[in-house]
């Protein structure tokens, strides 16, 4: 039952603290919900306005009215259902060949198209900086769509992460060599930096190799590329030359 104190508490979930607090996130769309019970997250109630069309046999949801899911969804125009998820306990890292990892990036947009574009070249882990935007925000959980629930996510000092990492670490930068020109080994972190000041400096300092997407347009006025944009342009180019 959708009560109002219960939707005061889902209102809520939009902050890391009460997100925290109540251990809960919510993930929204029929489409998504319906992948949720294969992956590693548990649904702790559904509010939909027609259950019987996300088709689960055992997965029960509440009926709710279009004028209540409004209340509770975080999209400027809802689309059908609602699931309360718990929150998992940190994930522990795994092998894998290529690692994305993220420091201090900001902007919940891109951090869900970043997810997005592990899952669809198949990258199995995303290691954020502390100070990264959480992925259980809604933004970045619908920005996603879905790949969230393939992508093992984990938050770390980053610097110390890298040190014990025994692959090479790879970042992007303005002074960075020409990518089009770089072998990418088959194992290897790529460093995406924030979004205003790149690759702090502490990280920096590990990096064993430096590469930019170099400008062919004649105008000055873009002075960079969008963090996500990046990642797709230079993920399509590792890639092109891998069966």
């Amino acid at each position: 039952m959708l009560t109002a104190h219960k939707i005061k508490i889902l209102q809520s979930l939009d902050r890391k603290k009460f997100r925290q607090k109540y251990n809960l996130f919510l993930v929204e769309g029929n489409k998504t919900i319906r992948e949720i019970p294969n992956s590693r997250y548990k649904i702790h109630e559904i509010f939909s306005v027609n259950p019987d069309e996300l088709g689960f046999k055992n997965v029960s949801a509440s009926q709710i009215t279009p004028n209540e899911l409004k209340k509770i969804s975080f999209l400027q125009h809802p689309k059908d259902s609602v699931a309360v998820c718990v929150l998992n306990e940190e994930e522990n890292s795994i092998e894998t060949p290529i690692r994305l990892v993220l420091d201090g990036i900001q902007d919940p947009g891109n951090l869900g198209t970043i997810i997005r574009l592990a899952d669809w070249f198949g990258i199995e882990e995303i290691a954020c900086s502390e100070d990264t935007v959480d992925f259980y925000n809604p933004k970045v959980i619908q920005a996603s769509m879905g790949s969230f629930l393939r992508v093992n996510i984990i938050y770390r000092n980053i610097s110390e992460f890298l040190q014990d990492s025994s692959s090479e670490i790879i970042g992007t930068d303005m002074d960075g060599e020409n990518f089009y020109h770089t072998e990418f080994p088959e194992k290897f972190n790529l460093v995406l930096g924030n979004e205003g000041n790149g690759i702090r400096f502490e990280t920096e300092k590990l990096l064993t190799k430096k590469i930019t997407i170099p400008r062919f347009g004649k105008s000055q006025a873009t002075e960079s590329l969008n963090v996500s944009m990046a990642a797709g342009i230079i993920l399509g180019e590792i890639f092109s030359g891998r069966k």
